[in-house]
């Protein structure tokens, strides 16, 4: 099928995107074939774009306003979407000035004072005591218990808690916490930045991509009733 090679994607799933919405539906031949044109080629490609930018669950949402919705909700959503990559490379801007301060900071001789309960953490870094549990039971923190059984956090148990924060914000998961956090304790600020690096180039990948999807959007709303 001509659609499934320009596209880059097997015919079956030229079949699946057109059933769930994605493509406009096919015109058919007297003998129930199926007949895609230029706007089917365009719609794959712009979903193909758009679920790197956004993801597949987003993108499907996107591409079946395109074929439904008016003008004014399409761009609304493809606004939506360079905003929230937005909020990410700021979040990503913080994390990466937060963390290399953070895992530099001197940490000194810990006294008995020094220490914060873990609701006391929690409203410092504004976030859920649940967190800082969930955090704990991913191995990302590991603060000491007292002699009735609650959580003390040492000052380098707040620094790795910090850095975990703010990771977190830049768009970190568990998973890639759970290597990193170790490095993060032996002061590793390289192995920081690199992990930042990652992050920052998946971030502009997704960016680039949003840009020719939006490319693509753009024709399909100027002649919405193509064949």
């Amino acid at each position: 099928m001509d659609v499934a090679r320009r596209a880059g994607c097997s015919v079956q799933q030229v079949r699946v995107l057109e059933r769930e919405g994605v493509l406009p539906p096919a015109a058919r031949t007297p003998s129930g074939y199926r007949v895609f044109a230029d706007v089917h080629v365009r719609s794959a490609l712009a979903y193909r774009a758009l679920a790197v930018a956004v993801g597949p669950v987003q993108a499907k949402r996107i591409m079946r306003a395109v074929h439904r919705a008016p003008a004014p909700t399409i761009c609304s959503l493809i606004e939506t979407a360079h905003v929230r990559l937005h909020a990410e490379r700021e979040g990503l801007r913080l994390a990466r000035e937060a963390a290399a301060a953070i895992a530099g900071e001197p940490l000194g001789e810990a006294g008995p004072g020094d220490a914060m309960t873990v609701s006391e953490l929690a409203g410092a870094l504004g976030v859920r005591t649940s967190a800082l549990r969930h955090w704990e039971a991913e191995g990302l923190i590991a603060p000491a218990r007292s002699a009735r059984g609650s959580r003390r956090y040492a000052p380098e148990d707040v620094r790795d808690a910090r850095i975990v924060h703010q990771l977190r914000q830049a768009g970190h998961r568990i998973p890639s916490l759970r290597e990193l956090m170790p490095r993060v304790r032996r002061r590793d600020v390289d192995e920081i930045r690199g992990a930042l690096h990652a992050r920052e180039t998946a971030l502009n990948s997704r960016s680039r991509h949003l840009l020719r999807a939006s490319a693509l959007l753009d024709t399909l709303l100027e002649a919405p009733g193509e064949e």
